[in-house]
């Protein structure tokens, strides 16, 4: 029988989000890095590429792998026989792990949880409180799985109550489309069935701890009903041609995951929930001996990669044209130098509501780029800390009246533009970039001078100017409303289905 003393689970606690926060699974790595071998889809290798180069500088340099570090998952099964030597409560002790973790000196990490979701939703400054589920199991030992799921992949969780007579795969081919590439493709899907409404999104969420092993499991083949349906889904969603980043591509999705749970007669609860290129979790065991650190993994796991940008187009923001901008063609790869502003959700709801109130806005746009980030604080001798790109969708509704009444000539973001977004970039002969989603620390390396020019009262949704050198995008949308997301996934759906029929799902 394990006493667990409260510091211990503290101290393990933080150390496991401080660990994941800077290194990638290594079974997604090695994944990923198969994925990148045999991936044909030039705009898709080169993301893929991206988020290769990014992990190993993260392993190296011990700094986040995405800017956006995630809301804390705790996933607890608790011995029967566990005694606790602690004054604070489970859920404190988690969340004063989260506390340490997120506001270490050494690798500051990014508050993003907000108090008061439906009101003022205001910052709680050290991303607590946690999320905890908690299982008592058989035993004198406790179970802890940590997991920082970052927002863009989470808000593309999905849920239905399906006829027991309906085909969940049919569900999943309907659905992942409607998805978009906010959650940072290629990752896993995890998906939950049975059980009830909330059963089935803890299987789905809790389904994305187990380590990736369709490689595995295609070379043996499937042994159950449910290994039969991951190999399904995963074969069919990789050949709906969606690829890395929603490009374009042979992988969508490394894995597929599912688990279940007896459910009503009448019920066919069925839940899945994405994890994204920035996947992070660690598992570990409290006995009574003392708090756990998780060995660091070999940097040998980690493809060498040089990310090439030779033949990319040189783009001095200071001195772009719209006539200029109207010749970069989509899929096409560029490189930013000059000053960016920035600016998301808060941002853009404050300065349209200083427009319709007539007021001068405090930043000039006209002619400018506003770049869609929340950065990391810097540490050390940093200039800025991560600073990947946030999902642009949510800034649709602002486009059209910032492209109108700003002359903002064009966006930097990630993920696909909504209908209405793409009319407001053709009509006014703007742009919209694409900047990779879980390369977070590659794209902070271009940036060689940050200050806040606006609403610094927002913390990391203030408008920032960044000074950056060589920063790498992608033309996702150009000046003609031709959208990359759409093109290419069709495009390679169309290939997947003939030139590229006979090739093995895994190489």
């Amino acid at each position: 029988m394990a006493t667990i003393r409260q510091d211990d689970f503290i101290e393990s606690i933080a150390d496991a989000l401080q660990y994941i926060s800077y290194y990638h699974p290594v079974d997604y790595i090695t994944s990923l890095a198969r994925a990148y071998e045999r991936e044909a889809s030039p705009a898709a290798k080169d993301a893929i590429a991206q988020i290769l180069v990014n992990s190993r500088m993260c392993a190296e340099g011990h700094r986040p792998i995405c800017q956006d570090t995630g809301i804390v998952t705790v996933f607890l099964k608790i011995g029967m026989d566990v005694r606790w030597d602690a004054r604070m409560t489970v859920q404190e002790m988690a969340d004063e792990g989260v506390r340490r973790a997120y506001l270490n000196p050494d690798n500051t990490l990014r508050a993003s949880i907000l108090a008061d979701p439906a009101g003022t939703r205001k910052n709680t400054k050290d991303n607590t409180p946690a999320v905890v589920s908690i299982e008592m199991v058989k035993g004198g030992n406790v179970d802890v799985t940590v997991a920082a799921k970052g927002g863009g992949s989470e808000a593309k969780s999905k849920f239905a109550m399906l006829n027991p007579s309906d085909s969940i795969v049919e569900w999943v081919l309907k659905t992942v489309p409607t998805m978009g590439a906010g959650w940072c493709p290629p990752g896993m899907l995890g998906i939950g069935i049975g059980g009830t409404a909330e059963k089935a999104m803890l299987l789905a969420k809790e389904s994305l701890m187990d380590p990736i092993d369709m490689r595995d499991l295609l070379a043996r083949g499937p042994k159950n009903r449910l290994e039969e349906l991951r190999v399904e889904i995963y074969d069919k969603v990789n050949k709906l041609g969606i690829g890395a980043q929603g490009l374009g591509g042979l992988t969508t999705v490394l894995d597929v995951k599912v688990r279940d749970y007896p459910t009503h007669a009448a019920n066919l609860p069925v839940a899945m929930i994405p994890n994204c290129a920035a996947t992070r979790h660690a598992h570990f065991v409290l006995d009574g001996s003392g708090p756990v650190a998780l060995k660091p993994p070999s940097l040998e796991d980690w493809p060498t990669l040089t990310y090439d940008v030779s033949n990319a187009r040189r783009v001095n923001l200071g001195m772009v044209t719209r006539e200029e901008a109207a010749t970069w063609k989509p899929g096409e790869v560029l490189l930013l130098r000059g000053k960016l502003l920035t600016g998301r959700d808060a941002a853009h709801k404050r300065i349209t509501e200083m427009l319709n109130r007539g007021e001068k806005l405090p930043v000039d746009f006209t002619n400018r780029f506003i770049y869609y980030v929340g950065p990391v604080d810097p540490v050390r001798d940093e200039v800025m800390g991560p600073a990947g790109p946030t999902t642009s969708t949510r800034m649709d509704k602002f486009t059209r009246q910032m492209l109108e009444q700003t002359g903002l000539l064009g966006m930097v973001g990630k993920a696909e533009r909504g209908p209405a977004a793409i009319e407001a970039i053709r009509d006014n002969r703007a742009v919209y970039l694409m900047a990779v989603g879980g390369a977070a620390y590659l794209v902070s390396k271009a940036i060689r001078a940050a200050r806040v020019v606006a609403f610094a009262d927002l913390g990391m949704e203030a408008i920032y100017e960044f000074t950056v050198e060589d920063m790498p995008v992608t033309v996702a949308v150009d000046a003609q409303g031709t959208s990359v997301h759409e093109t290419g996934p069709k495009e390679w759906k169309a290939r997947i289905q003939t030139e590229f029929a006979g090739v093995p799902i895994l190489a």
